[in-house]
C-alpha cells in the first residue's frame, strides 16, 4: 500500500508527523509538503515562478510553494508509482463549513481527486489557540484517521469523492463519536484593519475571529462543537443541478423568438 501525505501547516508541522506514524504501519508513506505554512491558500498554483524542493529525509520533500503545488508534484514527480490514497493533515484547526473554500489542506486533497486518485483531508478543530501544538490531542486525531482510512481502502468511494474529516481537540474519554455531517454555515467577525507604516503609507490586515455556527441540523460545526468528529463527502463536480431549469429560462439563454413568450419562460422555470 502507497499513501502520499501533504499539508498546508508546513513539513515539520507537528501534525504531518503524527499523520506520518498513524499511516506508516499501513504501507509506504511519501511526504510532500510546504517549505512554511500557507494555511488558507486555498487552491493556488504557482505558474509564474519555478518551483524549489528540498528532500529533508527519506521519502520526504519540502517544496516553496502551495499545498496544492505539493500534491502534483508529490503525484507526477515524487512518487514512483500512483499512491493508493492521498491523505492531507493532520491540520492544526478545523475545515468546516464553507471554510473548505479557503482550506490549503482541502485544496490537496482535491488537487488528487482532480487527477483520479482518491484522498481524504484530516484536521484537528482546536478550541484554544494559545495552547502549545504539542499539547493538543494528535493521539485521538491520528486513531479516527487511521480508521477512516482503512474504511476506504476496504469500501473505497469514487476517486472524484473526497472525504473530509474533523475530529474536536477533546481527549478521547469526551469524545462523543463519529457522525456523517454536511457543511455547515460558519460566521465570522468581519476585519479590515488599516495602518501606516514607516513611510506613512497604508497597509491592511484582513479577516476576524470566529464568531458562531448557525444551527443547522446534521451540520459539521454544531457537531464538533458537541464533541462530535464528522465525516463530509465532497464532490469536484460544484453544478447547482436544482437550479439548472431556473437559469436556463434568464434572457442571455433564451432564444429570440421565446423571449417574449411568459408561457414558455414559465414553464421552462417549473412555475404554473
Amino acid at each position: 500500500m502507497h499513501f502520499l501525505l501533504s499539508n498546508d501547516d508546513g513539513f515539520d508541522a507537528p501534525g504531518l508527523q503524527a499523520l506520518v506514524e498513524a499511516l506508516a504501519p499501513l504501507g509506504t508513506c511519501w511526504v510532500v509538503a510546504p517549505e512554511t505554512e500557507r494555511s488558507a491558500t486555498g487552491h493556488a498554483l504557482t505558474l509564474h515562478r519555478p518551483l524549489r524542493a528540498r528532500q529533508v529525509r527519506e521519502r520526504w520533500w519540502a517544496v516553496d510553494g502551495k499545498p496544492a503545488d505539493c500534491v502534483y508534484m508529490g503525484l507526477h514527480h515524487f512518487c514512483p508509482e500512483r499512491p493508493d490514497l492521498v491523505v492531507c493533515g493532520i491540520n492544526r484547526g478545523g475545515n468546516v463549513s464553507l471554510d473548505v473554500y479557503y482550506s490549503g489542506t482541502v485544496a490537496a486533497a482535491r488537487e488528487a481527486a482532480m487527477a483520479g486518485v482518491r484522498a481524504v483531508a484530516s484536521s484537528l478543530f482546536v478550541f484554544d489557540w494559545d495552547q502549545d501544538p504539542a499539547a493538543h490531542h494528535w493521539d485521538v486525531a491520528q486513531t479516527l484517521t487511521r480508521r477512516l482510512v482503512e474504511d476506504l481502502l476496504a469500501h473505497p468511494l469514487p476517486p472524484d469523492v473526497l472525504v473530509n474529516l474533523n475530529v474536536p481537540d477533546r481527549p478521547a474519554a469526551e469524545q462523543q463519536g463519529v457522525r456523517l455531517a454536511r457543511l455547515g454555515r460558519r460566521r465570522w467577525h468581519v476585519n479590515v484593519d488599516e495602518r501606516r507604516d514607516l513611510r506613512d503609507r497604508p497597509y491592511y490586515w484582513i479577516g476576524g475571529n470566529h464568531r458562531s455556527f448557525a444551527d443547522l441540523p446534521d451540520t459539521d460545526g454544531p457537531l464538533i462543537h458537541a464533541g462530535w468528529a464528522t465525516v463530509t463527502p465532497l464532490v469536484l463536480d460544484a453544478t447547482a443541478e436544482a437550479w439548472m431549469d431556473a437559469v436556463s429560462a434568464l434572457p442571455i439563454l433564451t432564444p429570440p423568438g421565446v423571449r417574449n413568450r411568459p408561457d414558455v419562460l414559465r414553464s421552462r422555470c417549473g412555475t404554473p
